[in-house]
């Protein structure tokens, strides 16, 4: 079993940055993890991820705006989030993809408003 706590979510004006954490309770060397969100009403789709060996993909809404990163020794995942839009505004999670499990985080409500 693998939890996963994410931190840094809030209220931020349009325009701002947030970043998010997400720490694991084992080590994250070499894993796949990424973030996904979910707005009211809407389906859970995927913001970015990064894979075993580093490569990173990002949905073409966030592309030049977020950037995903890992500090393996820390076991932390981090979306730094720049040029905040209203349509971010969502509750973002942390996967992560163990061979046969996917897990995830509780989830950090995101809200861009002016």
């Amino acid at each position: 079993q693998v939890q996963l706590v994410e931190s840094g979510g809030g209220l931020v004006q349009p325009g701002g940055s947030l970043r998010l954490s997400c720490t694991a309770s084992r080590s994250i060397f070499s894993m796949y993890m990424g973030w996904y969100r979910q707005a009211p009403g809407k389906q859970r789709d995927l913001v970015a991820v990064i894979t075993s060996v580093g490569s990173t993909n990002y949905a073409d809404s966030v592309k030049g705006r977020f950037t995903i990163s890992r500090d393996a020794a820390e076991n932390t995942v981090y979306l730094q989030m720049n040029s905040l839009k209203p349509e971010d505004t969502a509750v973002y999670y942390c996967y992560l993809r163990l061979p046969g499990t996917d897990y995830w985080g509780q989830g950090t409500q995101v809200t861009v408003s002016s």
